[in-house]
C-alpha cells in the first residue's frame, strides 16, 4: 500500500527540466520500507481517487521514514501531514524550531521574491543551494551571505528589525502575486535594491561572509507563462473524491491543472463536464492512498478566486 508523501523538487531532471529542477510527488510503502517519486511534467495527465483515510506519515529522519506508531488519522484539509505526537518529535531536532543550534553546517542567507512588494529573508543549509527557494515557490532570489547557523540567524533577525523584511508570506499572497508579475528586469531591480540596503546595515555578523548580488529567477522552471489569470483553487480531498486533469505548471507545493468538473448542458458533452483551470496544494495529497479514478471529471470542490485576491490563506513554514 503506497501512500503519497506530497510534493518534492528534484535537481536531477537534467535536460528534462529547466534549470535542472523538476516537480515530483513522493510515495512511501511502510510494508516494504521503500520510498519513490513520480514526475509531474507539464502535459502529464493525472487521474486518481482518494482511498480509505488520510493517515499521519510519521517522521523523516536519517534518510528514511519513521512510521507513525499510532497510524493516526489526520484532517484532510490540513497542510501538515503529521499527527501532534509526530510533529513534536520532528521539531525536537529542527533548525526551523531552533532545536539544532549546534548544527556545524554552513548556512546561506537569502532574499526571496514572490511578487511586487513580496520579498522575504530566510536561511537554508548552504549545501542545498537554491532547492529551498524552489520548494517555497520563490519566483526570484539572491544570496546575501554564508556562514555558521547562528550568524545566519542573526542576519535574518537584523533584516527583520532594521528593514521590516518578513520571514514568511501566506500561501494566498504568493498565488495572487504570480498573476501580476512585472517583467524580469523589474523583478531584478526590486531585488537588487533590497540587497544593497541589506549590505549597508550596521551590525552585520562578522562570521557571515557577504555575497555580491547575483540574480536568480525560477519563472521558466515553474512554467509561470502557462498559468492563466483567475485560476481557481481545489479544495481538500475526502474519501472517494477524484481529481482528473492535465498538469500545466508547478510552483513550490502548488500544481496547476486543467480539469473537467461536473457541469455542461447535458448529453455527451455534459457528461464530460466543463473545463476549468485550478491550483492544487499538493501537500493535501500526502497521507492518502491514491487509487486510479473511475470517472472522467474532478469531484473535489473548486473555489473561484477573484483575480488579484490575496487574503490570509495561512502561513507557510520557514524551511
Amino acid at each position: 500500500m503506497w501512500r503519497c508523501t506530497g510534493p518534492r523538487w528534484s535537481d536531477g531532471g537534467g535536460a528534462r527540466a529547466a534549470g535542472g529542477y523538476e516537480q515530483r510527488l513522493g510515495w512511501y510503502c511502510a510494508e516494504r520500507g521503500e520510498a519513490r517519486t513520480s514526475a509531474l511534467p507539464a502535459g502529464k495527465v493525472l487521474a486518481f481517487a482518494a482511498e480509505g483515510e488520510r493517515r499521519c506519515l510519521g517522521v523523516w529522519r536519517g534518510g528514511r521514514w519513521i512510521v507513525c506508531p499510532y497510524a493516526a488519522v489526520i484532517d484532510g484539509a490540513a497542510a501538515r501531514d503529521q499527527c501532534a505526537e509526530c510533529a513534536r518529535l520532528d521539531r525536537s531536532r529542527s533548525v526551523a524550531a531552533d532545536t539544532m543550534a549546534d548544527d556545524p553546517r554552513p548556512y546561506g542567507v537569502y532574499l526571496a521574491y514572490f511578487g511586487p512588494g513580496l520579498l522575504k529573508v530566510g536561511i537554508t543549509a548552504a549545501a542545498r543551494g537554491p532547492a529551498r527557494l524552489v520548494e517555497q515557490g520563490a519566483v526570484a532570489y539572491a544570496w546575501l551571505g554564508r556562514g555558521p547557523l547562528m550568524a545566519a540567524r542573526r542576519a535574518e533577525a537584523l533584516l527583520g528589525s532594521a528593514l521590516g523584511v518578513p520571514d514568511r508570506f501566506a500561501k494566498a499572497a504568493k498565488r495572487a502575486a504570480r498573476g501580476v508579475l512585472p517583467p524580469l528586469a523589474e523583478r531584478r531591480a526590486e531585488l537588487a535594491r533590497l540587497h544593497a540596503r541589506a549590505r549597508e546595515l550596521d551590525g552585520w555578523p562578522e562570521t557571515l561572509a557577504p555575497a555580491d548580488f547575483v540574480f536568480g529567477d525560477h519563472s521558466v522552471v515553474f512554467g509561470l507563462d502557462r498559468i492563466p489569470p483567475g485560476a481557481g483553487e481545489l479544495g481538500a480531498l475526502t474519501a472517494g473524491a477524484e481529481i482528473v486533469g492535465e498538469v500545466l505548471a508547478g510552483a513550490g507545493a502548488d500544481v496547476y491543472l486543467r480539469l473537467r468538473v461536473p457541469g455542461g448542458s447535458g448529453g455527451e458533452e455534459g457528461a464530460k463536464g466543463e473545463e476549468v483551470v485550478a491550483v492544487l496544494d499538493a501537500r493535501l495529497l500526502s497521507g492518502w492512498v491514491l487509487a486510479p479514478a473511475v470517472g472522467r471529471v474532478t469531484t473535489v470542490s473548486v473555489r473561484e478566486v477573484p483575480y488579484g485576491e490575496v487574503g490570509d490563506g495561512g502561513q507557510e513554514g520557514l524551511f
